[in-house]
């Protein structure tokens, strides 16, 4: 297998992720897509060869650095556009001695020191937010230096400013005084020639930056001056005022002067922005690096992509998956997508995918293989944000029907070699991608073979999806304790394909009631049912009865678990406007008796007034005054004390009813139901005050005060 080229260091490519894998995958296309988002050549050939990593770190950091420039997007925080043009050209000239930037160079330093400087400024702070982005930022700061230089001899349209050195502004005063000069001789030649009728239609003209008279050929020689040049047919010529000859040379001279001098002042100011090579170096990796990650953003955006859990532990954990291409043919076209669910772990890593043709076994299987590939290359993926996954050190498929013409290999010569690398190379590490297994050969010699290749690839502990119709190795599965079937569930009714991928139970391809639905006499699929094993028949009948079985019970589970759900969540929001209700009315009768014993302490404070009189005779006021006050702080204490103990009291009675329910045990494969239903599910994640239960084949995301610990 020759293997895909990959950078150095620690972010190296995986060993088995080779040409024919990427091919495979169709990871080539997700490549172009995130081409076609960079804006700067250097970010285009990091998608090109974009390869996946099997470096914790380096995933996570991809990852991490993707999704807050996500956020920054989605949720509107100031951030710039990351349009700018590169200065690796203008870098190359910083570092060769005496050389000098031109002014294009120049604008493009300023361009991208001014962006480099407002993403510094709009990441300022936000340490907690964005640690990743700010981290990138390194070493690089923001630097007016180097605007105040440029700005000092560039105008806002790039032109080099009169005031960029003084022999500069004496140049361009003198240039400005013969361009008036040879303005004055040049009207004054014009109105004579004019009055003579000598000029044509177009009376006067340009000719190499010089303002030519437009002479009628017939009238030339009348004309003192220098002939420049003909028209197209002839019948015009281009003089030049022999009066202002002299002073347009004069003004080609200056022309000359200011050139040189231009020259000496850009590289002069490449002289003095030489010192900050090192930070415009930085800034220049800095932008790539984010156009880069904002290239992956807009195609997260695109799918409506998520960033997963990375876990330590070799598993695989999709909620809600979406193959990405499919994905986004299908948005583009308004289709809707089945998400499939899916989880392979140390004690369940191989899964056996069966069922009919056309009913999603292919594609669910590249769908796999294809959001491991683009997680590990850092790339945020169209699953539910509670899925995990772990990082392989070797992707290795066998997909479609593939044949090696230059070394003439049938196609299942070539699946034999590609088997046989399989059974080199493949490891604990690894990822096997294996479409219809064991196919290319005589069915039954092919099945054996390709039972034994599967107890192989089993025992070196590889992790594997296999898609297969051959029923020994459907069978062989069952026995296996770190392997499972699953199949491509069809409608029980319609018999057509619902691509929703069932676990549990082995599929049947649906191959006689396909054939009678697609129109073919029933007396030919009853001759062909002749001649197979009547045992193999009734199998195959058998597992159809199941999947159209099991396919009804699914329907009916889902619609029963999602009415308890609802019903949970109509009952929580009832609680909680009832809540509400009694809420407001004991603030109601709290303002109103608040706002009675007001009214009684003013009548009594009136009281007091009234019988307050000048002299010595108010000591029985203010004795009756003492004791009014201390009375009304026993009471404000006394009710201060009932309200701590109602609230302490209604506190204790919800931690008793959450200890009742042991909420604090609900734990990632914790089995639990819900408070007001009998199903049971398994917990997939814990986030917060949520966990995310499989009931079945019905996942959502629960409060757990709404769960009931089981085991």
């Amino acid at each position: 297998m020759a293997a895909s080229k990959a950078p150095s260091g620690p972010q190296r490519g995986l060993v088995g992720f080779d040409d024919q894998t990427i091919e495979d995958l169709e990871f080539a296309a997700i490549r172009r897509l995130l081409e076609d988002h960079c804006s700067s050549d250097s970010a285009r050939r990091k998608a090109q060869t974009l390869v996946p990593s099997a470096h914790r770190p380096s995933v996570t950091s991809a990852l991490l650095s993707t999704d807050e420039l996500r956020r920054i997007r989605v949720e509107g925080y100031a951030f710039p556009s990351l349009v700018f043009e590169e200065i690796r050209g203008e870098i190359k000239l910083l570092e060769v001695s005496g050389s000098a930037l031109t002014e294009a160079g120049f604008m493009r330093v300023l361009q991208c020191t001014r962006l480099v400087n407002d993403i510094v400024g709009a990441l300022q702070g936000r340490e907690r937010g964005f640690p990743h982005l700010c981290g990138m930022l390194g070493t690089v700061s923001e630097n007016k230096e180097i605007v105040q230089e440029i700005e000092a001899v560039f105008d806002p349209k790039g032109g080099v400013r009169s005031q960029a050195s003084p022999e500069l502004a004496r140049i361009r005063i003198n240039m400005q005084t013969a361009r008036r000069q040879v303005n004055r001789l040049f009207d004054k030649a014009l109105r004579s020639c004019a009055k003579q009728g000598w000029l044509a239609d177009t009376a006067e003209g340009y000719l190499n930056e010089r303002r030519v008279l437009a002479v009628a050929s017939t009238h030339k020689r009348k004309v003192r001056g220098s002939a420049l040049g003909t028209s197209k047919t002839g019948s015009v010529t281009f003089i030049e005022p022999a009066d202002c000859h002299q002073v347009n040379h004069e003004l080609e001279m200056l022309r000359d002067d200011e050139r040189r001098e231009i020259v000496r002042i850009l590289r002069d100011l490449t002289q003095r922005i030489r010192k900050h090579t090192p930070l415009i170096k930085a800034q220049q990796r800095l932008l790539v690096r984010l156009d880069f990650i904002q290239a992956k953003v807009k195609l997260a955006l695109s799918m409506d992509a998520s960033m997963p859990h990375i876990v330590k532990d070799l598993r695989l954990d999709l909620l809600k998956a979406h193959h990405p291409l499919l994905l986004i043919a299908h948005r583009s076209k308004e289709l809707p997508v089945e998400p499939q669910n899916l989880t392979l772990h140390q004690g369940r890593r191989m899964l056996i995918i069966s069922g009919p043709n056309a009913g999603g076994k292919s594609i669910t299987l590249k769908m796999v293989g294809l959001l491991q590939a683009m997680v590990q290359s850092g790339l945020l993926v169209p699953v539910h944000p509670d899925s995990a996954f772990g990082l392989f050190k070797q992707i290795l498929t066998d997909i479609g029907d593939n044949q090696s013409i230059e070394n003439q290999l049938s196609t299942y010569s070539y699946r034999l070699n590609r088997m046989k690398g399989f059974l080199h190379g493949a490891n604990r590490n690894s990822l096997l991608l294996l479409d219809e297994f064991g196919t290319g050969s005589d069915p039954e010699l092919g099945g054996a073979l390709a039972e034994v290749f599967f107890e192989e690839l089993y025992n070196q502990g590889v992790f594997g999806v296999i898609t297969t119709h051959y029923a020994n190795i459907k069978t062989r599965a069952t026995d296996m304790p770190e392997a499972i079937n699953g199949s491509m569930l069809f409608d029980a009714e319609t018999l057509s394909p619902t691509y929703h991928l069932d676990l549990g139970q082995p599929g049947s391809s649906f191959t006689f009631e396909v054939a009678e639905l697609n129109g073919i006499p029933a007396d030919i699929i009853h001759r062909a049912k002749q001649k197979l094993d009547p045992r193999k028949v009734r199998l195959d009948g058998l597992i159809a009865s199941l999947q159209k079985e099991k396919t009804r019970h699914v329907k009916i589970t889902d619609r029963q678990l999602k009415a308890e759900h609802a019903a949970t969540e109509a009952k929580r929001s009832f609680e909680d406007r009832a809540a509400r209700l009694e809420e407001r009315q004991e603030s109601v009768q709290r303002v109103g008796k608040d706002q009675n014993d007001a009214l009684v302490r003013g009548k009594k404070l009136q009281q007091f007034i009234d019988r307050f009189t000048s002299g010595q005779a108010n000591k029985p006021l203010l004795e009756d005054i003492r004791k009014y006050l201390s009375v009304e702080a026993t009471k404000q204490t006394e009710k201060a004390d009932a309200a701590a103990r109602k609230k302490a009291a209604a506190q204790a009675q919800k931690k008793s009813k959450r200890t009742k329910q042991h909420t604090d045990r609900i734990n990632v494969g914790s089995t639990v139901r819900l408070k007001e239903g009998r199903q049971r599910g398994e917990v997939l994640a814990v986030k917060g005050q949520k966990a995310t239960v499989a009931f079945g084949d019905f996942r959502t995301r629960v409060e757990l005060e709404d769960l009931v610990w089981v085991r």
